[in-house]
């Protein structure tokens, strides 16, 4: 072949690949981020909402409000328990509770095993605590729409008490009902908690560490454990998504106090009886206590969001030493590729606390990570594809 055939070739081959990624929806390269330190508060929840409805997204966190968009300026909402290095605050879930236009937060704690919300008052005084339930000790909570009716419920994390869920009333019924009424699930259920349709009825299912419980197609009868795995102390939330693409909806599971991160597919045998096959993501990091599944690179696609919790349990966990980390983790059609937001030792890396958010705090159409923890209160904006 002549020197100026290959010369043509080539550069056609380049001029090829430059029109494909030119006119692909998915990004070239990984996501870059700018961090920027907001406090050095030590709580390990975090949520983004517009506090004083000026159309800003600004951040709680345990005891404070930050206001958007340069979130310098804080304010006080109301005392935190603390027991040694915790914070009695383990979910900052964004809800307006008492339908009056403003965004309040529930949450609660594992120390005093209580779950209730903060009503905004809408301007910079404290805030009022309502108690929803004497619950027990919470690992953390979530909330997730179960009965599709468009308003999430609050869920609790109680291991090794019995599972319910917190259902909000409408207005109209607040006065006789209270804000919340309370459904009975399962009996006990341990470290983890899951959300959405395993076997593709159409109804959301609760994953729990030791199996999944079927939700009634009638709300008042009763659900129906199915104990397939046993996945220790699984994270808080297990992520039910179909991976794979292949119709059947599969797990991704993080270890909350332990090493691994881990899918696991669903399968059929050939007797039709559901199997989970897992697939490691990765095996080299401890304390994947939270977990996320959000469009972070703007193709289209989620991505597994995650990272370290730093000290979740006061430095006793195996790996609690380990350089700390916050990671997106990038499905390409059969694997999770790993991408570096943060990492490092303390100071330099930053880990993940128990509840964190993703969140377009400025408007530019990217998502950023927001995460609290013991090291301290961080934004991770989202810089785009270079």
């Amino acid at each position: 072949m002549r020197l100026t055939s290959i010369l043509f070739l080539t550069l056609g081959l380049i001029y090829f690949a430059y029109g494909q990624n030119a006119n692909s929806k998915k990004p070239i390269g990984p996501v870059q981020f700018k961090k920027v330190h907001i406090s050095s508060e030590t709580y390990e929840s975090v949520g983004a909402i517009d506090v004083n409805a000026d159309g800003k997204l600004d951040l709680v966190s345990g005891a404070f409000w930050y206001e958007g968009p340069d979130f310098t300026k804080r304010y006080f909402i109301a005392e935190v328990n603390r027991v040694q290095e915790y914070w009695d605050d383990f979910s900052t879930i964004v809800m307006d509770v008492n339908q009056d236009g403003k965004m309040d937060v529930v949450t609660g704690g594992w120390f005093e095993g209580t779950l209730f919300w903060l009503e905004n008052p809408g301007n910079q005084g404290p805030w009022k605590k309502h108690v929803i339930d004497k619950t027990g000790n919470i690992e953390t909570a979530r909330a997730y729409d179960l009965d599709g009716d468009g308003i999430a419920e609050i869920i609790p994390n109680t291991p090794g008490l019995s599972l319910k869920y917190y259902k909000l009333n409408k207005k109209q019924d607040i006065a006789n009902k209270g804000y919340f009424t309370k459904v009975d699930v399962a009996e006990k259920h341990g470290h983890g908690l899951g959300f959405g349709d395993v076997n593709g009825d159409s109804r959301i299912d609760i994953i729990v560490q030791n199996g999944w419980l079927e939700a009634p197609k009638n709300p008042s009868d009763k659900w129906v454990m199915h104990a397939d795995f046993d996945f220790g102390d699984a994270s808080v939330p297990m992520l039910v998504t179909d991976v794979n693409k292949d119709g059947l909806a599969d797990l991704i599971v993080g270890q909350g106090h332990t090493y691994g991160l881990d899918w696991y597919e669903q399968q059929k045998d050939k007797n039709g009886k559901r199997i989970w096959k897992k697939h490691v993501i990765d095996a080299n990091n401890s304390q994947y206590h939270c977990l996320e599944w959000e469009d972070i690179d703007g193709d289209g696609e989620p991505e597994l969001i995650t990272g370290k919790r730093y000290r979740a349990h006061n430095g006793n966990d195996p790996g609690a030493n380990d350089p700390y980390g916050l990671y997106y983790f990038k499905w390409n059609g059969e694997s999770f590729t790993k991408n570096i937001i943060s990492y490092g030792p303390f100071g330099e890396g930053k880990g993940a606390g128990i509840y964190f958010s993703v969140a377009d705090l400025r408007n530019t159409g990217r998502k950023d990570i927001i995460v609290a923890g013991k090291d301290g209160l961080c934004i991770f904006f989202n810089e785009g594809v270079k």
